[in-house]
């Protein structure tokens, strides 16, 4: 009898183990069920309000929120004494497990007894992992260098295109900005996710420009509130989330922490399986 029971339960747990494993198959093949979770987080190059360095306490505040997918602004790579002469992105990622990309938009000759290049821009950092990645410069008009960091990321056998920018500081130069991104992701293949700081209200015409093109919906459309700068007494919406519209979006949120000079936001997605 009680061999009877064993050879039971033996057949019993691998019948749950390929039901189990069927089941996992089937979500990421009809891809209704496959998603992830979204952050766009302005770092300040790390440094917190209180004026202290510390990828750590970013990290933990990625951790914490549980995104697997992130959009960083203002990331060092070797660039000075002010983030250690560190490479940021790598080092986030270290931190996290995760795989990650690097855009620099400022790339410097190394200083005097250095022999990296001192860079700045944006990175992509992501549980999930990417395929291939590339940075492409705006038009930034004698300002800033400005760009544009396109990854193609492996989300459970969905490949998303994601973007991540940090656009300008004056509205001529966000709208050619916004017109160039339009322009990139039109000609790609499959769905779109566009992190990033925009420095650029909800009203703007730059986000208008964006939103008009049928290329994406703003993940935190109708919540007023979700305000991003500054830190204490946030009053201004500038850092959003923008995903193609096929894409479903739920638990919303403004991440507290006084981790950089922005708020991160965090929102979960799903992807059917064609967009």
């Amino acid at each position: 009898m009680m061999k009877i029971r064993m050879i039971s339960l033996v057949f019993s747990l691998l019948f749950s183990s390929i039901c189990s494993y069927g089941a996992q198959a089937e979500d990421r093949g009809n891809g209704e069920k496959a998603g992830t979770t979204l952050m766009s987080y302005n770092i300040h190059h790390g440094v917190g309000l209180d004026g202290r360095l510390s990828l750590e306490r970013i990290a933990e505040v990625i951790r914490d929120s549980g995104a697997e997918i992130v959009g960083l602004q203002e990331v060092d790579r070797f660039f000075g004494i002010r983030s250690a002469f560190k490479d940021q992105a790598k080092e986030l990622a270290g931190l996290l497990g995760y795989h990650y990309a690097y855009g620099a938009n400022l790339d410097f000759d190394p200083a005097e007894g250095q022999t990296e290049r001192p860079q700045y821009g944006t990175a992509i950092v992501s549980k999930h992992p990417i395929i291939r990645s590339e940075n492409v410069l705006l038009s930034s008009f004698g300002k800033e260098q400005r760009g544009i960091l396109h990854a193609v990321v492996n989300v459970r056998g969905i490949h998303v295109n994601v973007y991540n920018t940090h656009l300008g500081l004056d509205v001529p130069g966000r709208m050619a900005q916004a017109q160039e991104i339009i322009d990139l992701v039109s000609v790609a293949e499959g769905p779109a996710l566009l992190l990033g700081d925009f420095n650029a209200e909800p009203g703007s015409g730059e986000l208008q420009l964006l939103l008009n093109s049928g290329l994406f919906v703003n993940g935190f459309q109708g919540m007023d509130d979700a305000y991003t700068f500054p830190v204490r007494n946030p009053s201004t919406i500038i850092d959003y989330i923008l995903t193609s519209p096929s894409l479903r979006h739920d638990n919303q949120r403004v991440i507290r922490t006084e981790a950089s000079d922005h708020l991160p936001i965090v929102t979960d997605v799903v992807f059917k399986r064609k967009d």
